[in-house]
């Protein structure tokens, strides 16, 4: 449809727009020389520098042979899950790569039943029911908080019980912490703090500092010899997968995972632009009476339709796939089923992300960041510089009023 030079209003792919930081593309360009094989488990240099970076955050002591890195953390994603027999427990709706890379070496997958009712909240008895009759084996349940599709975030409470009920079961955990850093509707806490022993923190750089096309993630293995023996699993896999990530990133990474005033600055800038945008739609579609749980963090909204079935139905709508088609056909609005994060079928529920509408090109992302360092108040920002995003909304709004009116 762009290609035909229609307007499409983009809230489908989450990719952060923002500018790279310019410390980071120069550590980038003084070391893209640098041709030969590194280390499976990455940098030593990064590693260190990792560890360092996230004792800060977790607020714990990492250690530098704690760290692997990997061409991306999908990829440390897929190596920890081959890495590990049993299967693989995950939340409702979750991101959608998690379950197809489970199934590329048939592992089993058991999904824990949320609702639209209550904003798909993870109740840790049906964590606990599911893993009572499960297969025996030890089992990896894997957490995204905050989360990819529907911007929540776990509660330290919640996620203190979900360590309990881990700690009990003998599950390891794979927290996929790299929304962690564009937390904005409370502090970021890691299950880690809760379970060191039993979790493995898996991000990277693609979020918070916009570079998901250098393809650079890491990971954080438990203390102690059960953590080595998943760091030394994980990295013969990753030999003979990757081999390596790309050296001339790895060292700029070095400088990304520095104790840096100015990029910590960068981060909570284009954070708080992130949520300035995603509670603007959020707030629009609370205005309509959609459901829609409240977004603590990244770029992502999951609102439901369910309400207006009948309605839909009589348009030929019945999935959710049924309805994101729909809405590109009919209003030019591009957004995901929630079919693909896992939801069933006839859930009515889309996956929206606000990171690419009105940031379309990098002209664009560069002029906003411009206009926030100018001091304009998110309200204008939003109200003057989101033509997409306003119309977006307006087509939502003349839509449900035509669904209402039938």
């Amino acid at each position: 449809m762009w290609a035909e030079g229609r307007t499409v209003y983009h809230l489908g792919f989450g990719e952060s727009r923002f500018p790279a930081h310019p410390r980071i593309v120069r550590a980038l360009v003084e070391h893209a020389s640098r041709q030969s094989y590194l280390p499976s488990a990455g940098l030593p240099e990064l590693r260190q520098a990792v560890a360092g970076f996230h004792s800060r955050q977790l607020g714990r002591d990492v250690k530098a042979e704690q760290v692997t890195v990997a061409p991306g953390s999908k990829a440390l994603l897929f190596a920890f899950q081959m890495a590990v027999a049993g299967a693989t427990v995950l939340p409702t709706p979750s991101w959608v790569s998690y379950e197809p890379q489970s199934r590329l070496f048939s592992r089993p997958v058991l999904r824990i039943p949320a609702s639209p009712r209550d904003g798909h909240h993870l109740h840790p008895d049906r964590l606990r029911r599911l893993l009572h009759h499960a297969p025996h084996g030890q089992h990896l349940l894997i957490l995204n908080s905050p989360c990819n599709p529907t911007g929540q975030m776990l509660a330290p409470a919640l996620l203190e019980e979900i360590a309990d009920i881990c700690r009990r079961e003998n599950v390891l955990v794979l927290s996929d912490e790299i929304y962690g850093l564009t937390a904005f509707g409370r502090e970021h806490v890691s299950i880690s703090r809760f379970y060191p022993e039993g979790t493995v923190v898996v991000g990277g750089m693609s979020k918070h500092l916009s570079l998901g096309g250098w393809r650079l993630g890491i990971a954080i293995v438990p203390p102690g010899e059960s953590g080595q023996q998943l760091l030394r699993a994980a990295a013969k896999i990753g030999s003979e997968l990757w081999s390596t990530a790309a050296a001339p990133i790895q060292y700029a990474a070095v400088t990304a995972y520095a104790d840096d005033a100015e990029l910590a600055a960068y981060i909570r800038k284009c954070t708080a632009l992130h949520a300035a945008r995603t509670r603007f739609l959020w707030r629009g579609l609370c205005e309509l009476d959609v459901p829609c749980a409240e977004p603590m963090g990244a770029f992502y909204l999951f609102p439901n339709f369910d309400q207006w079935r009948k309605q839909l139905a009589a348009r030929g709508v019945h999935t959710s796939a049924d309805l994101a088609r729909f809405l590109l056909d009919e209003l030019q609005i591009a957004a995901l089923p929630g079919s693909d994060f896992g939801t069933p079928d006839s859930e009515l529920s889309l996956r929206l992300s606000t990171s690419y509408v009105d940031l379309e090109t990098d002209e664009k992302a560069a002029k906003m960041i411009e206009r926030s360092d100018r001091g304009m108040s998110a309200e204008t920002l939003l109200r003057d510089h989101h033509p997409g995003m306003n119309e977006a909304l307006a087509r939502f709004g003349g839509f449900l009023s035509s669904l209402q009116s039938a």
